[in-house]
């Protein structure tokens, strides 16, 4: 699955989708798809990523007490 980083605007490659969707983990090992070779894995903050659309990340998907508010 693809995510663009807010910041710089890059697509990043999620690498475990599982921990993308689990709400009480913070960040996610994703791989940067700038440049020609594949990038080494990083952690990338959850916050710091969206869709390629702009549009954010589902609050199912970034806060595990999503139910109760």
């Amino acid at each position: 699955m693809l995510l663009q980083e807010k910041e710089t605007g890059n697509l990043v490659e999620i690498i475990d989708v599982t921990l993308l969707v689990d709400p009480t983990e913070d960040k996610v090992p994703a791989r940067d798809q700038a440049g020609q070779e594949e990038q080494d894995p990083e952690k990338y903050s959850k916050t710091s990523l969206v869709f390629p659309s702009g549009e954010s990340l589902p609050r199912c998907w970034v806060d595990a007490n999503y139910r109760n508010n």
